[in-house]
């Protein structure tokens, strides 16, 4: 008779040495690099993954101004990268009063926060509990190639990962 063997399951307790990565967001799109960010911050590139248990490593990003959403390309004076799509996104909050709806466009947000539109892909990727706004407060995003994190010797994105760059001309 065939001995059964136990579903491994990683405890809370093995899960504390995260890896550290790094990866220059220049010209990808946005969607495509945030999947891939998402999956390494929640750990499902390993063969460790649970589910419960945040299992993943930690992600610098540098040149998060220099991202692009797929779409035609279009002139802009600021926005190194502008696309149809990026002038047509829109992004709501709401301010918990009523008629507190506040809308703004992807242009106006990179001009303000460049950062803010490659963690709002991120954040909607992860779970949507206490394990995912953890996971979220292990990505770096920096306007640049300088970051703090020197320290933490991150390595270079697993290669298998990062998305093509594909520019239309």
């Amino acid at each position: 008779m065939l001995a059964i063997g136990k579903t491994w399951m990683a405890k809370k307790e093995e899960s504390d040495n995260h890896e550290w990565f790094i990866i220059d967001a220049d010209a990808h799109i946005v969607g495509r690099l945030a999947a891939k960010i998402a999956m390494v911050l929640m750990g499902k590139h390993k063969p460790t993954y649970t589910a419960h248990v945040d299992t993943g490593g930690c992600v610098i990003v540098l040149n998060c101004d220099r991202i692009r959403f797929s779409g035609n390309s279009v002139q802009h004076s600021k926005v190194p990268y502008m696309t149809t799509k990026m002038a047509k996104k829109k992004y709501d909050r709401y301010t918990g009063f009523p008629g507190g709806l506040r809308t703004r466009s992807a242009v106006e947000t990179w001009e303000t926060r460049p950062d803010q539109l490659l963690r709002e892909a991120v954040r909607r990727m992860l779970p949507k509990n206490k394990l995912g706004r953890q996971m979220l407060g292990k990505l770096r995003i920096f306007v640049g190639t300088e970051h703090p994190h020197i320290a933490q010797a991150p390595k270079p994105f697993p290669a298998h990962m990062v998305p093509d760059r594909k520019v239309k001309g």
